[in-house]
Order: C-alpha cells, then sequence, then structure tokens
C-alpha cells in the first residue's frame, strides 16, 4: 500500500515539474497544485486507515485468545442441596397452585385444568342431552368445578407433606433434567399417596357444594332409561385425579420459570443450584 503510495506522488510531481518548465498560465497551475495535495491527502488517509483496520484485527484476534483462556467459575453444590433445591421449587409451585385454584372460577373458568363431565359416562351426558336435560348435565359439570376449588384450599399441607417425605435418589441428575424433572418425579412418587389423602376433602366438597347430589339425579334419570346398561361412576375418585392433575400443571409452569427466570429464584439455594 505505501509503495503505491509513493509511485502515485512521485507520478504528479514529474507532471508539475513538466507543467512548469512549459511555463503554463499561472491559474492552470494552480489547479494541479490543488489536485497534487489532494491526492497526497486521500492516500495519506488510506494508508492510515489500512494500517489502523490491521491493528483493530489484531487487537481482536488478542482479545478472543485471551477469553478462550478465561474459564467460567464452576459453582458446585451437594446431592442435598440440589434435593433441597428441588423441594423447595415444588412448595413454590403448589403454593402458587393452591392460590390461583382454590377461588372461584379457579376451575371452572380455566381452560387448562377444568374438569369435564366423565369420560367415562360420556354416554350419559350424550343421552340426556338428546333427551333434553343438557342442563342438569351442566350442573354437574360446573359443581364438580367447584367441589374441586373448594378442596384445593387444603391440599397445600398434603401436598408439603409429600414433598417433604419426598426422597430423591439423584438429585442432581434431575436438577440437570428437563424443565418439569422435579414435578414430573413428585408425580410419579407421590400421586398414590396424594390421591389417599385428598380424596375424603374432595368427597366433603362434592357434597358440600351439592355435587353428589346433582350426579345422583342425572345417573339414577340415565338408569331409568329403558334398554340402557346401568351405570355408576366413581365421581369421588374421578374428581380427586383431576383436581391433583391441575394442581400439578401449576407446579410444572412454576418450576419451569424457576429454571428459566433467574428472578424467580428467590431464594440463595435456588440461585445456587439452578444458577443465579
Amino acid at each position: 500500500m505505501f509503495l503505491i503510495f509513493i509511485l502515485i506522488i512521485t507520478s504528479r510531481f514529474h507532471n508539475l515539474v513538466s507543467i512548469s518548465r512549459l511555463s503554463l498560465p499561472i491559474k492552470m497551475y494552480q489547479n494541479k497544485i490543488m489536485k497534487f495535495l489532494l491526492t497526497i491527502s486521500i492516500c495519506i488517509s488510506v494508508t492510515a486507515s489500512a494500517q489502523s483496520w490491521n491493528d483493530l484485527k489484531d487487537i481482536s484476534k488478542k482479545a478472543k485468545s485471551e477469553l478462550k483462556k478465561v474459564k467460567k467459575p464452576k459453582i458446585s453444590f451437594t446431592q442435598k442441596e440440589a434435593a433441597q433445591a428441588l423441594k423447595d421449587a415444588l412448595n413454590i409451585g403448589i403454593e402458587k397452585g393452591v392460590s390461583i385454584l382454590s377461588v372461584k372460577n379457579g376451575y371452572y373458568k380455566n381452560k387448562k385444568v377444568k374438569i369435564p363431565f366423565p369420560p367415562d359416562a360420556k354416554t350419559i351426558s350424550k343421552k340426556l342431552r338428546k333427551l333434553g336435560m343438557g342442563k342438569e348435565v351442566d350442573k354437574v359439570v360446573k359443581s364438580i368445578n367447584r367441589a374441586a376449588e373448594d378442596a384445593s384450599g387444603s391440599a397445600l399441607s398434603i401436598f408439603v407433606s409429600a414433598i417433604k417425605k419426598m426422597s430423591i435418589k439423584d438429585a442432581i441428575g434431575i436438577v440437570k433434567g428437563d424443565s418439569t424433572a422435579g414435578t414430573d418425579y413428585l408425580q410419579e412418587k407421590s400421586s398414590s399417596d396424594l390421591e389417599l389423602a385428598f380424596n375424603p376433602i374432595i368427597k366433603s366438597s362434592l357434597k358440600k357444594v351439592d355435587a353428589t347430589k346433582h350426579w345422583k339425579n342425572v345417573i339414577t334419570t340415565y338408569n331409568k332409561i329403558p334398554m340402557v346398561k346401568k351405570m355408576k361412576p366413581n365421581l369421588d375418585l374421578y374428581v380427586t385425579q383431576r383436581a391433583i392433575q391441575g394442581l400439578f400443571s401449576i407446579v410444572e409452569e412454576e418450576e419451569i420459570k424457576i429454571r428459566e427466570n433467574p428472578k424467580k429464584r428467590i431464594t440463595g439455594l435456588l440461585k445456587k443450584v439452578f444458577g443465579s
């Protein structure tokens, strides 16, 4: 680049010398001088820019090299810490779930957790709607969701107890697992115990909100229809399972938030295990 610069200057200067020997008019001579000086300034600018660019590339290469040498600090934690962090995350999730679902319309107006008419009693629903008893079917749906909302207020202590008793063999593996690994583990290990503890509460709530009465009316009416197979589905168990499933769905959402959003890690242990 510098060699080109020298050649241009030499060429321009030679032209000026030739012009002066020919004694050209002063005005033309001045124009030539201005063009010459402009050429020099451009060449100097380009040379400097090229040099600066090369310097920047060298600096960039060195910076990248140094960054590769710097290792991110590793935050280590024990199996015990990982297990407790998971339990903390699950407790936060169930507290959130209870606060959302235990209010009026917590289940009924929430499409994700709303409890429908029992699937194994779908024949009953269809038959009664054809007979113009759709309102009675709707009363059942509304009342079983009201029962779930009422019972969810008592779910916190049951879930917290199950979480506290939960033995986690591979807590670190679960921490490093997918976004709902903790909730999945709790569901797998504790669902049966949760159903057993929650069922009496659901049963009481079903009576309290008249769901049992509406259900009995619907089943009795259906079973009186000629030529139909008599049915008596277990409403208590069905609502218990669906209510618990709804709570788990909120716990799952909160676990995902804790894993993905640092602001949701509200304790020192959560920050240590899931990252700060």
